[in-house]
């Protein structure tokens, strides 16, 4: 074995961070103290969160990376998602790095959605450096934060080595680290100067050819695919042969057409690049993450990362209501595909098929809430169309039905445990671990259907009063759990074109939980409540009240409806049955069923 040589010009850290613990803006200040950008340039604030829904929800869906220059040496910056149902992209994201930050808000200390990155970022043996932010909050208690940051880690079966990390304070809106609480700093430099120190550089054998392990896939409309990854040994230079071995050891020679690194949050051409850089290598037709890319040569493989397998579909299809066209731009079939098939080239979890004998098409993804970001992300950019329940994948193997399970951790109050154990057992789900600290939180591992958990996620934030954390991974095919009940009420659908009146609605009040107000304009067979009972009941909700010369029309007005809560497109996704659709427009959500005519309808139901 040959000895191995760093790049010392290289340091490539992953940023670990709860939703506002201000991972952002702490990159943000570093682009700007690292001489990124000219002084009198203006900069956008929240730099790494590029799609509107990322600024809105406040999460990071895909991880994205950049780069600062420090000292001569290049700080490669790997953003990690924070929620696991992008949990594909944290084993990614960490596969390129060398190291962590832990960023921790010293109020809210070490929330445990950042225990699932953090998990697999020790696993992979990463220096961290903990960083505890906003130390200015007037709530602020670091002493105590910094106690459970150390619980966390030991929880989490830390080294040794691990738990004797570097420890900074940092407030990341002014730009400040600083060691100790009483330190006054003006800057940053001290944050740059312990990820040099601290981070190892990346490492590499000497003499071995080059070899790149494919992390990610990005798209660019005018290079076409880009392989994203980690050189971890050699160089290569542009215009070289290269070949690309994928998952059964097949290869296939290429052509980098164009080889490029980061710098800041842009794309830079170079001639060649070297071991520990982050790559992007365009000309690379069906590259798939995972693939190593070497030389012609002399083919060496590195160990694949697994990319999870999508375990839930929608179908998609065209919106086909009378109100169709009203309210969005897009609307023809041609466009949704298109869409929907440039999805799949920027989103390597998402995997699209047309289905023959209906015009629509099957959008495969890991879990209802990813489906759930792609939904609302076409209806801002002014699509409509209309969706299908989510379902989960099955598969046979010798004439026996497997259907996909999920490994759901949850950590909860230790008041909360029997609710959630029970919801979760009515869902086929089976408690595998429980760990009980004693300090009135519980942390419990089930092994899920994938099916079981569809439209879980409100009910269960519903259920632990918003203060739950679930976090799911696939966790393989087994034998089929048997059915269970998905919703146990009917609908209440409407059986006319028309306006939604006060009289009918509060006439329709008894009968269950009502979906529209008062002015809405409803159609034929469109969902307009939740039945009390199991069937489905046609009624007509534009029913004024006959008006004898007694009273005058304007006296019965005042009747007094219950709120109606507008319902969210996730808890829509997980309410309609199998023969209904959800109508998503830009403005609008609406529930119907498929067949709209009630009478058709009553045929269907053998009635």
């Amino acid at each position: 074995m040959h000895h191995l040589e760093k790049n010392n010009h290289l340091r490539n850290i992953a940023i670990i961070a709860h939703v506002d613990h201000g991972k952002t803006t702490l990159v943000d200040a570093m682009f700007r103290q690292s001489g990124l950008f000219r002084a009198n340039q203006k900069v956008d604030e929240r730099l790494m969160d590029t799609m509107d829904l990322e600024r809105e929800r406040g999460i990071t869906i895909s991880a994205k990376n950049c780069s600062v220059l420090w000292h001569d040496v290049r700080i490669n910056i790997i953003d990690t998602p924070g929620h696991a149902d992008f949990g594909g992209e944290v084993e990614r994201a960490i596969s390129m790095a060398d190291g962590a930050i832990l960023l921790v808000d010293a109020s809210e200390g070490p929330l445990p959605q950042t225990r699932f990155v953090l998990k697999k970022a020790l696993e992979a043996g990463l220096k961290i450096i903990v960083v505890i932010n906003k130390i200015d909050r007037h709530d602020a208690r670091p002493d105590e934060v910094l106690d459970e940051i150390y619980d966390l880690l030991i929880d989490l079966d830390a080294t040794d080595d691990q738990l004797d990390f570097t420890l900074l304070y940092a407030i990341g809106r002014d730009g400040i680290a600083t060691k100790s609480l009483d330190e006054k700093r003006e800057n940053l430099h001290l944050l740059f100067d312990t990820i040099l120190k601290e981070i190892p550089p990346p490492s590499y054998t000497p003499g071995t050819p080059f070899q790149m392990l494919v992390s990610d896939l990005g798209y660019s409309d005018y290079m076409g695919r880009l392989a994203i990854g980690k050189i971890f040994n050699g160089t290569a230079k542009s215009k070289d042969n290269l070949i690309c071995i994928g998952e059964n050891g097949e290869s296939m020679e290429l052509k980098v057409s164009k080889l490029q690194v980061y710098r800041g949050m842009e794309l830079k051409d170079v001639d060649q690049v070297n071991p520990g850089e982050i790559a992007v290598l365009a000309g690379i037709k069906d590259v798939k993450i995972g693939d190593t890319i070497c030389n012609k040569d002399n083919p060496l493989p590195l160990p694949r990362i697994s990319i999870d397998e999508p375990t839930v579909s929608m179908e998609f299809s065209i919106n086909d209501s009378p109100f169709c066209g009203k309210e969005g731009k897009y609307v023809q079939s041609s466009r949704l595909k298109a869409r929907l098939q440039k999805e799949t080239l920027l989103n390597v979890a998402i995997e699209v098929e047309n289905i023959k004998e209906r015009d629509s098409i099957l959008v495969k993804g890991r879990g209802e809430f990813q489906l759930a970001i792609l939904i609302e992300t076409m209806r801002r950019e002014g699509y409509e169309f209309s969706v299908g329940r989510p379902l989960v994948i099955y598969k046979y193997k010798n004439g026996k039905k497997l259907e996909p399970m999920e490994r759901l951790m949850v950590d909860c109050e230790e008041g909360f445990l029997g609710v959630v154990t029970e919801k979760l057992s009515l869902r086929k789900g089976k408690m595998v671990n429980l760990v009980n600290n004693g300090k009135g939180r519980v942390r419990i591992d089930f092994s899920v259907p994938s099916k079981g958990l569809i439209g879980y996620r409100d009910e269960f934030l519903t259920d632990t009063r918003g203060t739950g954390i679930m976090n799911s991974l696939f966790d393989g095919y087994e034998d089929f759990r048997g059915e269970y009940p998905s919703r146990l009420t009917g609908s209440i659908v409407g059986d006319r074109m028309g306006k939604a009146v006060p009289y009918a609605l509060f006439n329709l009040e008894p009968r269950g939980r009502l979906l529209v107000r008062p002015g809405d304009l409803v159609y034929q067979g469109m969902i307009v409540g939740e039945h009390n009972r199991s069937q489905d009941i046609f009624v007509n909700p534009c029913k004024e009240k006959k008006l004898s010369n007694m009273r005058a029309s304007g006296k019965d007005d005042n009747v007094i409806l219950a709120p109606v809560r507008a319902i969210t497109l996730e808890q829509a996704m997980s309410f309609i049955r199998e023969d209904e659709l959800l109508e998503v427009t830009p403005l609008s959500l609406r529930m119907r069923k498929k067949v709209l005519s009630g009478q058709k309808q009553r045929t269907l139901n053998g009635h």
